[in-house]
């Protein structure tokens, strides 16, 4: 696959799985992977990438969670259409939420903190 450029920063705090899932996502979100476009076999990505297979696995996991990917065996895993089509995130929203996971995993957050830290923001927000 000619289209997939991934880089892992070992020295982040970000969990290598979480940037790879990331960057496969804004790929995928920014219309670079396509519907039927195919990852790299996990072991390939994981040599090239110099990580452990677990970790590409779990990435893979976390992407087919979300719904942008299918893995089968000796099809190998492949990028499916969104399940509820709809307009695309807005590049700049996208950005800000990517910042902000970002930086709060670099604090040690985890899901639970950053949802109730957006909830209690919402809460006090006006609309």
């Amino acid at each position: 696959m000619n289209r997939l450029t991934i880089h892992v920063d070992t020295t982040s705090a970000v969990p290598a799985y979480e940037q790879v899932r990331a960057q496969v996502a804004d790929l995928v979100l920014g219309g670079h992977l396509t519907e039927g476009d195919r990852l790299p076999p996990i072991r390939q990505l994981a040599t090239d990438l110099g990580l452990a297979v677990a970790t590409v696995a779990r990435a893979y996991r976390e992407l087919e969670s979300a719904g942008m990917v299918r893995s089968r065996r000796g099809a190998g895993t492949r990028i499916i259409p969104p399940a509820h089509p709809g307009p695309p995130i807005d590049n700049q929203l996208a950005q800000a939420a990517r910042t902000y996971v970002t930086t709060a995993r670099q604090m040690g957050a985890g899901d639970d903190q950053l949802l109730a830290a957006i909830r209690l923001i919402l809460t006090a927000a006006p609309q």
